[in-house]
């Protein structure tokens, strides 16, 4: 029986930094992540907050050195309307640019950071079964050819994703109070890119009130395109992957011009029903951080800082418990999660309403309230000196309603 500190369950952003964080504490660190790397992920928009974990854990200099795509901002259409927003104009101190990424890459150089440090990392090696004895647990893992060994433990890290071990193992899944979704994508070589700052932001077309596009360039020359609705839309269009893609292309000025004669990288792929909540972020031996926790919505690339922050966050708290030291998991870990999903929340339930859309294509915006929301869309979630943090859903509502009024 193999003997660690922690076990951390995933290698993707969100276990690697948390295994970075507890490593720099001087713990044993077992990572075990069920793929091969690399493999393909969606979620490539990252944003200016996890800069701040990517620094603090190690990992910044390595993706610097990757070339990735830099992001200063977002452009949002709605027909002949624009709203952009740049992280240099924010209200919060911090990052004012990141990257956009080909996750499959970024995720095998936070891997590879991972290594570097010391941490052991497994491949190819699934999660069975979890015995917790008090914090202390027994997990047993097979690998690709089927031999399973146990794994003791003071403490796990559920990174796991969508896979979500631990709260489907001990049934703590939860649905979302967000309604369901259905996401089309694909990634295509884009040669009719237009010049300049266009072609290299992330670019959001509302497409119809409930239906968006995300269309992300990346470094290569490969750009990510991707339709996400509510199911109905997509029920009367072709069942074929390839000519499902080509349908909802050519009915968006935005994206048919650019992409209607573009290859396709892979066959389109479709995801639905994305949205998960858990009964709870912790328990007696384990965290879950990531998507482990919850995933709302694709359209504010919240889900990588999401995994980013929970990792940071609870890679320090695992520490000082291991440590001896008190740790308050209610206020310090779930209390501060909550913060900052719940304002995300608020973003992604009124952006399908379509009052965001409202507030962003405005006729006479505020500046100041413009800094603060790019806040919010830098990932600054935390930042409780911001109005549109504090006080979110009120905040957003209420402008909305101002804005309604002076349409009267």
């Amino acid at each position: 029986m193999e003997t660690t500190d922690v076990l951390v369950i995933g290698a993707g952003p969100a276990g690697c930094i948390a295994a970075s964080m507890l490593k720099q504490q001087g713990y044993n660190i077992k990572m075990v992540e069920k793929e091969k790397f690399p493999r393909f992920v969606i979620g490539e928009s990252l944003l200016p907050r996890v800069m701040d974990h990517l620094e603090e854990a190690g990992y910044l200099e390595d993706i610097k050195a990757a070339g990735f795509q830099e992001k200063f901002g977002a452009k949002f259409l709605r027909g002949d309307e624009v709203c952009d927003f740049n992280f240099s104009d924010q209200f919060s101190n911090g990052w004012t640019w990141t990257w956009q990424v080909p996750r499959g890459k970024f995720d095998q150089i936070l891997s590879n950071g991972a290594k570097k440090m010391g941490i052991d990392l497994e491949f190819e090696t699934a999660v069975e079964h979890i015995e917790f004895n008090g914090t202390d647990s027994v997990t047993t893992v097979v690998d690709a050819d089927g031999n399973k060994k146990e794994i003791a433990a003071k403490f796990i890290v559920d990174a796991s994703g969508y896979g979500r071990v631990i709260p489907r193992m001990f049934n703590l899944d939860e649905p979302s109070n967000l309604g369901k979704r259905k996401t089309h994508f694909t990634h295509f070589r884009d040669l009719k890119r237009p010049g300049g700052i266009d072609g290299n932001r992330i670019t959001v077309v509302v497409h119809q009130t409930r239906v968006w596009i995300w269309i992300i360039p990346f470094s290569d020359g490969i750009t990510s395109v991707g339709f996400v609705g509510d199911p109905e839309f997509f029920a009367d269009m072709p069942e074929d992957p390839i000519e499902r893609m080509k349908h909802i292309i050519a009915s968006d000025p935005n994206t048919a011009e650019r992409f209607a004669d573009a290859e396709m990288m892979f066959e389109p792929r479709t995801i639905e029903g994305y949205s998960i909540s858990t009964k709870q972020l912790y328990g007696e031996g384990y965290v879950l951080v990531g998507n482990a926790t919850e995933f709302l919505d694709p359209v504010f690339s919240s889900g990588v800082t999401f995994a980013m922050e929970s990792g940071n966050k609870a890679g320090k708290l695992v520490g000082k418990f291991l440590a001896g030291e008190s740790v308050d998991w209610e206020t310090e870990y779930t209390a501060y999660m909550m913060q900052g999903i719940n304002t995300f929340r608020t973003y992604v339930s009124t952006w399908y309403t379509g009052e965001l859309h409202e507030i962003f294509f405005s006729a006479n915006q505020d500046a100041e309230i413009k800094k603060q929301i790019c806040s919010v869309l830098a990932g600054y979630v935390w930042d409780l000196e911001n109005p549109f943090v504090k006080k979110h859903e009120q905040a957003v509502k209420s402008l909305y309603k101002v804005i309604e009024l002076n349409k009267a």
